[in-house]
């Protein structure tokens, strides 16, 4: 049992990436393989991943082991042939270069997310009941210290307009890690209150489920 402060956590937006490598197979196993020519790729790195199955597209991964025509992606369990189709998952891999920090945050905001029901009565019933559909969209807000001359902002300036899935990270205390595969949008302008610093917003509109690594 354990727990933990947030204090001290970071946030960081992919800047920079390598140019996608194409895979032509990937594996239906508790960690996935995927086939590609020429990688140059190491343990480690981060991908964003582009893929034929949905519950894989646009999320972001490590590379758990790697040689120039096998990429195992760490964690990530494509056992499901209902979730992963045999065949049917094959895409590119774009690795992060660099990263740059988003800092003075003063407010992180996750919404969405939720798990979303089918409503269900029958003529017979006297109580109604409820069926899993699926997870409402979910995103999250970070609130900013408004400094236009920071390294970050023409980086997710950048993103806004450029409406491409990015890779972004939260660095916990300690060595765990939280990976998204989002649509960023940055506020063009900065909210303004009497006795207030002035703060932008950084938004990012999920595109897959949070990778999380904890070492």
């Amino acid at each position: 049992m354990g727990y933990k402060l947030p204090n001290g956590a970071t946030f960081e937006h992919a800047a920079t990436y390598a140019a996608a490598l194409p895979f032509s197979a990937i594996s239906n196993a508790s960690e996935a393989i995927c086939t590609v020519v020429g990688a140059t790729l190491v343990v480690g790195d981060i991908l964003l991943v582009t893929s034929g199955w949905t519950a894989l597209n646009n999320k972001v991964v490590r590379v758990k082991a790697a040689t120039a025509t096998a990429i195992t992606l760490e964690a990530i369990d494509t056992t499901s042939t209902t979730i992963y189709p045999v065949g049917s998952g094959v895409g590119s891999l774009k690795k992060v270069l660099t990263w740059v920090q988003i800092p003075q945050i003063t407010d992180v905001a996750f919404s969405g997310g939720d798990q979303n029901y089918a409503d269900i009565v029958f003529l017979e019933d006297q109580q109604g009941r409820q069926l899993p559909t699926d997870k409402a969209a979910a995103s999250l807000v970070l609130t900013v210290a408004d400094d236009p001359t920071l390294p970050y902002v023409p980086i997710v300036s950048a993103a806004d307009i450029g409406q491409t899935c990015q890779a972004a990270r939260l660095n916990l205390p300690g060595t765990d890690k939280l990976y998204y595969g989002a649509y960023t949008s940055f506020s063009l302008q900065p909210a303004v209150a009497r006795s207030n610093i002035l703060t932008r917003t950084v938004s990012l509109a999920l595109q897959a489920s949070p990778t999380r690594y904890l070492t």
